[in-house]
């Protein structure tokens, strides 16, 4: 059978409501992350594989461009919310990716209830959004370490800085 297009993989939430609890059902264990994934880099693609080898089905959380405007100010994100979904999508190890609006992805966690919860190694135990609904249900969270030198924000610094010095 061949791998879903990429714009395939991108759901609302109540269609994945439905196919988490098919996955459910049949055993599968449910991952989820989220984030803005705003200039996807390799960090990016680290912290999605460690995600994908936690469980069977991944589920990916994405901020509506509004949503990452609240967290990271204006001129972000640098691309909209349709290209940043389509990327993730695109990879082999995303099953499923999903536009969220809110500031954090507690309405999402609440309805999909997944197995495991990951996000990356700077996020402190107890600032992890949703981690009370997963170990209520039994789950795991997973803290993936982060890759040295990938960071989105430090990106765009060193581009920034690359224009600077291409303008003298």
């Amino acid at each position: 059978m061949p791998a879903p297009a990429a714009r395939d993989k991108i759901k609302p939430l109540s269609i994945l409501a439905g196919v988490v609890r098919r996955a459910n059902a049949r055993g599968r264990r449910v991952v989820f992350t989220n984030g803005c994934f705003d200039l996807l880099h390799a960090g990016h693609v680290t912290l999605l594989e460690h995600a994908k080898r936690q469980g069977d089905l991944l589920i990916v959380g994405l901020n509506s461009d509004r949503s990452v405007r609240a967290l990271k100010g204006p001129g972000r994100p640098v691309f909209s919310q349709r290209d940043r979904a389509l990327l993730l999508a695109a990879l082999q190890s995303v099953d499923y990716v999903t536009i969220f609006t809110e500031r954090t992805p507690q309405r999402l966690i609440e309805r999909l209830r997944p197995d495991v919860l990951m996000k990356g190694a700077d996020w402190g135990a107890g600032q992890i959004v949703g981690s009370d609904v997963v170990r209520r249900k039994g789950g795991r969270i997973v803290r993936c370490p982060l890759l040295k030198g990938s960071s989105t924000t430090a990106i765009i610094q060193r581009i920034k800085q690359a224009a600077r010095s291409d303008d003298r």
